[in-house]
C-alpha cells in the first residue's frame, strides 16, 4: 500500500489498496492488463473509492484516481472521531459490520476497511469482516456501510419530528 499527498485535488490523500494483473486469453496468446483499486480521503469525513484498468500499472492507478474523485461520499463524524451508529455493508459475499467505539479505542479493522476508515477520519471504531476476503469487495462493503450512516438530525427530518421527540 502506497500513500501520497495530492495538493491539487482538494488536499485528498490517496492510498493504493490493490494492484493486480488480469489476463485475457485470445487466439494470439495471453493479453495482460492491470487493475488498480484506490481510495482517497481528506480525514474530515470525505472518502472515495475508485477502480481503474489499463495496460500499464501507472495508467491503471491514474484511472482509479479519476474514478475515486467521481465517487466521493461525505460521512457525518460524531465528535470528529467515530461513526453515529452500528452499520452493516454488503458487497458480493462480503459483509462488513462497523460499530462506534469509546475514545481511545482506535481503528479495529483489517485490510482495506482499515484504509478507508483511516482516510475518512474515523479514529475510534470496531469493525468485523464476514464472508470472502477480496480486497475490492471488502472496500465496496465498507463504502456501502458508510453511505448508510445517518445522524439524529437527518432521522428527525425524515420523520418530521424534532430531535427531542426522537430522543424522548
Amino acid at each position: 500500500m502506497q500513500r501520497k499527498k495530492d495538493s491539487k485535488e482538494k488536499q485528498f490523500e490517496e492510498l493504493v489498496i490493490d494492484v493486480k494483473s488480469v489476463v485475457k486469453v485470445n487466439k494470439g496468446g495471453r493479453q495482460r492488463r492491470y487493475s488498480a483499486t484506490v481510495v482517497i480521503g481528506d480525514r474530515k469525513g470525505k472518502v472515495g473509492l475508485g477502480i481503474g484498468k489499463a495496460n500499464e500499472v501507472p495508467d491503471a492507478i491514474k484511472k482509479a484516481l479519476q474514478d475515486a474523485n467521481k465517487n466521493i461520499i461525505t460521512i457525518p463524524l460524531i465528535d470528529g472521531r467515530t461513526i453515529a451508529h452500528e452499520v452493516v455493508g454488503r458487497a458480493g459475499a462480503v459483509r462488513v459490520i462497523m460499530k462506534p467505539a469509546a475514545a481511545g479505542t482506535g481503528i479495529i479493522a483489517g485490510g482495506s476497511v482499515r484504509a478507508i476508515l483511516d482516510l475518512v477520519g474515523v479514529r475510534d471504531v470496531v469493525s468485523k469482516s464476514l464472508g470472502a476476503r477480496t480486497k475490492l469487495n471488502m472496500a465496496r462493503a465498507a463504502m456501502d456501510a458508510l453511505k448508510s450512516i445517518r445522524t439524529v438530525e437527518e432521522v428527525a427530518e425524515l420523520r418530521g419530528k424534532t430531535v427531542e421527540e426522537i430522543l424522548g
